[in-house]
């Protein structure tokens, strides 16, 4: 069911609203319906991929049978001058 709704804007938004519904030759309100449109569904992808990606296990950093570096190793500056 579609419903209308009332925005109050300024008048710079709202010029640069009506302008950038005319370039893509739709009105206003269509603009603004995509717009919301896009933005909802942006908004529940990332939800589902982060609880996608949480619930994967723990993954193994290293490979079996070796060591992680020690902290020297990591910060030795000396190999990169």
């Amino acid at each position: 069911m579609k419903r209308n709704v009332t925005i109050a804007l300024d008048e710079e938004t709202a010029r640069w609203l009506r302008v950038e519904a005319a370039r893509q030759d739709v009105s206003v309100s269509r603009f603004v319906a995509e717009l919301l449109d896009r933005r909802m569904g942006s908004a529940g992808g990332y939800e589902e991929s982060m609880k996608e990606f949480l619930s994967r296990g723990p993954r193994e950093l290293k490979r079996k049978g070796t060591t992680y570096p020690s902290r020297d190793e990591l910060h030795d500056r000396a190999g990169l001058r």
